[in-house]
């Protein structure tokens, strides 16, 4: 079976390093509860992710952009929220 990975071709030793930088990102948000500059940061970084996902599905035409939408528009939410209730750090 040929994963998401191998259809985008993405080397299968980035799956590791990807996938932490992911669940670093989700702690982080969880973190930004109590320290909002930490949550702020997360947020920006899954959003760099997730743009980065993005060029990498337009490189090889893979226009079926519905998940990585809402991928995207979760951590671009809570980045706003945090900007907009705590202001710039």
């Amino acid at each position: 079976m040929e994963s998401q990975a191998d259809k985008l071709g993405v080397p299968r030793s980035w799956m590791r390093p990807l996938g932490t930088l992911l669940g670093a990102g989700a702690l982080g948000l969880l973190t930004g509860f109590a320290v909002p500059v930490v949550g702020a940061l997360a947020a920006a970084g899954l959003v760099l992710y997730f743009t980065g996902a993005l060029w990498v599905h337009l490189r090889i035409g893979d226009y079926a952009l519905g998940p990585w939408f809402v991928f995207l528009c979760l951590p671009a939410a809570a980045l706003a929220v945090n900007l907009a209730y705590h202001g710039r750090a």
